[in-house]
């Protein structure tokens, strides 16, 4: 998949960069695996706004995602490359032998009538879903399961992915994408190869708007308030905010948040590149 990049016929055009969708083959999803979602707008459930810049956007169905890969031995192929509007990934719609259809978040390398298979018949190959266990040390893995039959919680985003480096009697050793160094069960499952869409992070919207469709309101910055609103808040003239924190007056640049006794510490053997 490459970028485009726009001649500056209009303001907005002069800064965007957006992806080619040379990988998408079709724009009607599959009707059978469409739910409504319904957006919050930041509200809770009694109608209080909890998280701001939150609001409006296009109207958008889901598409129920298969994360726990759990039809086991059935081979099933690629039928399309399809566009999720409630992920930056890519999805792929697998059609088995037996007729199910599902969608699987597509790894990078995914193309139509590809055959797919999961469980302890599958090959190492892209798009199959393996234990950690039989999956060979310095693979490349993605939509990781943290616990057994949980269904794939990490490296599921645009272009990311993880490698298994070790195992460890009931534990395989894997490098997360943000470099830290992890424990997860063997028994647990993972989609073979990275996530597609690698150039995601490379788009630039070019103008406000298309960061409205997407349900993203304007930012206001935390020195632009008064104090009643932030910490950085106030001041006479442009004054520069003091200490970078957050609205709750947490400092945001060095200060751990993690609590110390979380149950999973013991599993982190190295922790993410600061």
């Amino acid at each position: 998949m490459a970028l485009k990049k726009f001649r500056p016929l209009t303001p907005a055009l002069r800064f965007k960069i957006a992806a080619d969708n040379s990988d998408i083959t079709t724009n009607k999803p599959e009707k059978s695996l469409l739910e409504p979602v319904r957006n919050s707008g930041g509200r809770d459930n009694t109608g209080k706004m909890t998280m701001r810049y939150i609001g409006g956007g296009h109207k958008k169905l889901y598409r129920v995602i298969d994360f726990k890969r759990d039809k086991d031995g059935i081979e099933g192929t690629v039928t399309t490359i399809e566009y999720d509007p409630n992920r930056t990934a890519r999805i792929a719609l697998i059609t088995y032998k037996d007729g199910e259809k599902r969608y699987i978040i597509a790894p990078q390398g995914l193309k139509v009538g590809n055959k797919v298979m999961s469980g302890p018949k599958a090959t190492p190959e892209v798009g199959n879903c393996m234990l950690l266990s039989d999956i060979p040390l310095g693979t490349i893995i993605s939509n990781i399961e943290l616990r057994p039959g949980q269904g794939g919680a990490l490296a599921r985003s645009a272009g990311s992915y993880a490698q298994l480096t070790a195992r460890e009697g009931k534990y395989a050793v894997l490098r997360m994408p943000s470099g830290e160094v992890r424990m997860i069960l063997i028994t647990c499952k993972a989609t073979i190869g990275a996530t597609s869409n690698p150039d995601h992070s490379l788009e630039r919207s070019g103008k406000a708007g298309r960061k409205r469709w997407l349900g993203r309101r304007p930012r206001t910055r935390a020195v632009a308030m008064n104090p009643v609103d932030h910490p950085m808040g106030g001041g006479e003239g442009r004054a520069s905010g003091g200490h970078p924190r957050s609205r709750k007056g947490l400092p945001a640049k060095g200060y751990k948040t993690r609590y110390t006794k979380k149950s999973s510490n013991k599993h982190i053997i190295e922790r993410r590149k600061k």
